[in-house]
């Protein structure tokens, strides 16, 4: 689908909902494409995803309140409250920091404070990427890997799952009760188990621990070692709607913009570069015979994972996000919303487009 049907379509009926919700309205600052077509890799049957940002009113700002996101599931459009983006955009979740990187034809709708957060966008990068990222493309790995099984051996099977576990682990200290890492050690080496080259075995050394705690960890660690013994439904699904060569593509692009954010500390969501790879991989190219992922796909993807490590081992990015940075732009844009004083024309007004009057 063309740019300019794009923006034709969202004038039509079934996208009334922009004018028509409160929430949203004047107050989007902020329309760019999602999905397939934000990433280049669209196919001609490809849905068209919208995600946005809108602006929170006054009285959500004096009263500590927020309605968050803003979702039509007939358009498969999402608008998050711009409360709530700047909360996302600073844990870096892959699924939202991308709309930071959009090319400039991709922003649908744009105003002059929409335009500062795309212009500050690095304020929101930090090695936190690494366990987002990585964690991501670290499950849908498993989910390739889970159908595709001969191509993976036990003891590389069970790397991965320690791997799936390390990005898990890395926000347990803020989420559970304060420990060391040597305090709960993973580490594999010479089975136990009969019929296994290698597994993992671990450490534990709490002592006066809240149990609550404890178990809310084995659960996460205990949840990532089933999904290795299963087919999920949705991965049977991807199979039997041929949709194995889509997920294989998206997997590497998560690796592709990730080394970008580590190594060049920017958002590049729109793969041109890569585009007739992922294209390939997308159309089935790297499917066997019984469409399963091929060992030339491993192949690649070992190389990116290579980078990966590579990159976030070397990085300069901060350990987290520049706060200070993100809350000053958070009250400057929410004072100027309380008070308006003639601030409001420039919150909500697009920014012109070359060719526009």
């Amino acid at each position: 689908m063309l740019l300019e049907e794009i923006k034709n379509k969202l004038k039509s009926p079934e996208y009334a909902f922009l004018n028509s919700n409160q929430n949203l309205q004047n107050n989007i600052i902020l329309l760019a494409l999602g999905g397939s077509h934000a990433y280049g890799m669209e196919k001609e049957t490809s849905d068209l995803d919208i995600r946005g940002i809108a602006l929170n009113s006054k009285e959500n700002i004096l009263l500590g309140t927020d309605y968050e996101q803003v979702v039509d599931t007939a358009t498969d459009t999402t608008i998050y409250s711009f409360h709530k983006m700047l909360q996302l955009l600073a844990s870096n979740n892959p699924n939202t920091i991308e709309i930071l990187g959009c090319r400039p034809e991709q922003y649908l709708h744009l105003t002059p404070i929409g335009r500062e957060l795309l212009d500050n966008r690095k304020m929101f990068l930090s090695k936190i990427c690494i366990h987002t990222f990585g964690g991501y493309a670290g499950s849908q790995l498993r989910r390739l890997e889970n159908k595709a099984a001969r191509l993976v051996g036990q003891a590389e099977n069970e790397a991965y799952i320690l791997k799936s576990i390390a990005n898990a682990k890395y926000d347990f200290k803020t989420r559970y009760y304060p420990h060391d890492d040597n305090d709960i050690r993973l580490y594999i080496d010479q089975a136990v188990e009969q019929g296994y080259e290698s597994e993992i075995f671990m450490d534990v050394t709490l002592t006066h621990y809240p149990l609550r705690d404890w178990t809310g960890m084995w659960n996460e660690m205990k949840s990532i070692v089933n999904s290795y013994n299963k087919i999920g439904k949705r991965n049977e699904k991807a199979i039997s709607h041929d949709k194995l060569g889509k997920h294989m593509a998206h997997l590497l692009r998560l690796y592709m913009m990730c080394i970008d954010i580590l190594e060049k500390e920017e958002i590049i969501t729109y793969r041109e570069a890569e585009h007739e790879l992922l294209m390939r991989i997308r159309n089935g190219e790297f499917l066997d015979d019984n469409r399963q992922p091929t060992a030339a796909f491993y192949d690649l993807l070992n190389e990116y994972e290579k980078r990966f490590e590579y990159a976030k081992d070397n990085t300069s990015l901060p350990d987290v996000p520049n706060h200070k940075r993100i809350n000053e732009f958070r009250m400057y844009v929410d004072e100027c919303i309380i008070k308006c004083e003639g601030n409001e024309d420039y919150l909500r007004r697009p920014v012109p487009r070359k060719g526009d009057a």
